[in-house]
């Protein structure tokens, strides 16, 4: 069985998605084997964006992250890190296809109201910084 790490965005908590984001997962049978809600530190969320830190959109990505609550959980399950990323759709929400979650709610490119580890390196860094226990 694999993990990944999915971080439901300021914007999917705010809009209350959060249950139907995570309903999405647990029809496809992935295990929630860690789930918190939270307010991310600006020192944690530039832990968690550090392989963008050179980018222009970096500051932005920080200020995001950090302007409410989010709800992460550690998924589980058969391929996970591939299931969950084509589940999300495209960071692009406008390009992503219907029935993803970003294609059904998302409204941009930062609040794309979702974020899942892409590898298994991410997954393990990113869900030290969530998850550090």
């Amino acid at each position: 069985m694999e993990k990944t790490l999915i971080i439901i965005k300021p914007d999917s908590v705010s809009r209350k998605l959060a249950g139907e984001i995570i309903s999405r997962f647990e029809k496809k049978n992935f295990t929630i084997t860690k789930l918190k809600m939270c307010l991310l530190s600006k020192n944690e969320a530039e832990k968690f964006y550090a392989a963008h830190i050179d980018k222009p959109f970096f500051a932005d990505l920080v200020k995001f992250i950090t302007s409410d609550y989010i709800i992460s959980a550690v998924l589980e399950g058969e391929h996970a890190i591939t299931t969950v990323r084509q589940m999300i759709g495209s960071t692009k929400s406008y390009e992503a296809n219907s029935g993803t979650i970003r294609g059904d709610f998302g409204l941009g490119i930062t609040n794309n109201v979702i974020h899942a580890s892409d590898s298994l390196e991410s997954f393990i860094t990113e869900s030290n910084i969530i998850f550090p226990d």
